[in-house]
């Protein structure tokens, strides 16, 4: 009767700190999600205000979009001060698990893609893709 209390025990405890682990993972990608969602509103809100000021959307990768974001450009104008750690040692704008975002320009929109939190760009042929788009 020992042994299978002991049993029973060992069974709840171990499915409580799987519970437990799952909704803290949970918690931290929402949290994450959520930064990526601000980060990003704010990127077009700095890419819009890069238009009206510079005459067209910056080109270039994500590193020279940074760049030109940040001062060098035909007016010297800096358009965005993000935070440090939304930069890589490259210089590229990262998403909120550091993956660098890839970032398309097409005539008026703007297409924003991140890795997601397996740091991988999926393709459509991955049922379980977890990057995250947003346009403008």
């Amino acid at each position: 009767m020992k042994r299978i209390l002991h049993v029973f025990l060992a069974v709840a405890v171990l499915a409580g700190a799987g519970w437990a682990y799952r909704s803290w993972h949970v918690l931290q990608v929402a949290a994450k999600t959520n930064q990526f969602n601000e980060d990003v509103d704010n990127l077009f809100y700095a890419l819009q205000q890069y238009k009206e000021r510079i005459g067209g959307y910056p080109v270039g990768n994500n590193a020279e979009v940074a760049q030109s974001l940040l001062g060098k450009n035909p007016k010297n104008l800096i358009i965005l001060v993000g935070r440090k750690k939304d930069l890589n040692s490259k210089g590229e704008i990262v998403d909120p698990w550091g993956t660098p975002l890839r970032i398309y320009f097409s005539g008026e929109g703007v297409l924003v893609r991140s890795a997601g939190p397996n740091k991988r760009f999926d393709d459509s042929t991955v049922l379980n893709s977890d990057d995250y788009y947003r346009s403008n």
